[in-house]
Order: C-alpha cells, then sequence, then structure tokens
C-alpha cells in the first residue's frame, strides 16, 4: 500500500494542539516533579531516620510500580478518596489528574538525581557554612543546592526527556495529546499509518535533539 502524507498538512492545527497538551503535562510534571523530588531528597538527608524511612519507602514504591497504573490509579481513585474525606462528588479531571500522577511519579526520580547531587558537593563546605552562624536551611538553599543543580542538570534534563515520551501515556484516561491527535486524525481519513509514522518521526527528532543538546550541555559543565 502507498503512503501518502499530504493528509497530514489539512490536520496540522490539531497536531499543534496536541503537541501543546504533551508539552503542558510535561512542564507541569516536571516543574512539580523536581519541587517535591527536592523536598524528598532532604528527608533521605535528613538525620532524623523516620523522615529519611519514610522518603525511601515512597522512592521505592513509585520506582517499582509503571506509570500506567499511576495514571490510571489518580483519574478512577482519587475522586472516590475526596468523597470519602468531603462527603461530596468532587470531580477531578483527566489534565489535573494526570498532572498530579506525573509529578507523584517523576519526584521518585528526580528525588534521587538530587540526593546524588547533593551528596557529591563537598562536606567541607557544610562545615564551613555552619562555622560562619548559617543555619542547616540557609546552607542548603544558598551554598549547597545551587552547586548540586548545577552539576546534576543533565540528568534532570534526561529524565525531563522520559517524560515527554511518557506523556503518550495518557490516552488511556482519554487526554488529546500529540500522539492521540495524530491516530485520531489518521482515523478520520483512514490514513492511520501515515499519521503514526509522523508522530513517531517527530518523537525521535524532539527527544534526539534534546538528547544531544544535554551531551553538549554535559560536556561544557564538566570543563
Amino acid at each position: 500500500m502507498d503512503m501518502d502524507f499530504t493528509g497530514i498538512i489539512p490536520a496540522l492545527p490539531a497536531l499543534w494542539n496536541g503537541m501543546v497538551m504533551t508539552l503542558q503535562l510535561m512542564v507541569m510534571g516536571i516543574v512539580g516533579g523536581i519541587v517535591l523530588g527536592t523536598i524528598l531528597a532532604l528527608m533521605r538527608l535528613s538525620s532524623s531516620k523516620l523522615m529519611s524511612r519514610i522518603a525511601g519507602a515512597y522512592v521505592n514504591y513509585f520506582r517499582s510500580i509503571p506509570l500506567l497504573l499511576v495514571i490510571t490509579w489518580f483519574y478512577l481513585a482519587v475522586p472516590f478518596v475526596l468523597r470519602w474525606i468531603t462527603g461530596e462528588d468532587t470531580p477531578v479531571g483527566a489534565f489535573t489528574s494526570c498532572v498530579v500522577a506525573f509529578m507523584m511519579f517523576e519526584a521518585a526520580y528526580f528525588c534521587e538525581i538530587v540526593r546524588a547531587g547533593v551528596q557529591a558537593i563537598s562536606k567541607g563546605q557544610m562545615g564551613a557554612a555552619q562555622a560562619l552562624g548559617m543555619t542547616y536551611g540557609q546552607t542548603m538553599r544558598l551554598i549547597i543546592l545551587p552547586q548540586a543543580f548545577r552539576k546534576m542538570t543533565p540528568l534532570l534534563l534526561q529524565q525531563s526527556i522520559i517524560l515527554f515520551q511518557d506523556t503518550s501515556l495518557v490516552y488511556t484516561v482519554g487526554l488529546v495529546d500529540f500522539l492521540n491527535s495524530a491516530r485520531a486524525s489518521g482515523d478520520i481519513i483512514g490514513r492511520s499509518n501515515e499519521f503514526l509514522v509522523f508522530a513517531g518521526v517527530m518523537y525521535f527528532l524532539i527527544s534526539f535533539s534534546a538528547s544531544w543538546l544535554v551531551k553538549r550541555l554535559q560536556k561544557r559543565i564538566t570543563v
């Protein structure tokens, strides 16, 4: 069967809307995941065994289950939990449930990246800051974390690329991301193969380009 890609041009507005949805999910998942992951990393590095164990259990749990299960769970189970807490029906949209799922899932991976970055900083800097009268929080915020984030930026970006690819899983809850938009547009005109090939090429180009930039950045940071 001959491949005909001419039908993609009229569908570009719908495909762009799908790409916008994908990028929104990715950015919000990254920002929330890094914030929560940083908190979890500080808990794991805390001298409190209880906090360290809680954070460790969280990380081990979310790294042991597939992301598809997390997305489905948040979409189906969270409304029941909210109803049990509030006693009222509280609808949770597919977009919100997916964003929360991405944040909580990615936080487990960002936590380990941040923890490794903090541990890579010389312990002497912590001692020097405390000798100057700085508190633990001030030392982390002003000295340790800025250096750690600089060192772990390539790893954070690499994990972000993985999340960009994983956003395609939102089709399970009916969100129209880029892949789902391409699939639907292809089904309408009977050219599913062409649209799926186009989507695959776009994912490859974006992911490959981003990975190349991450490698360049990593070399610059190393130098």
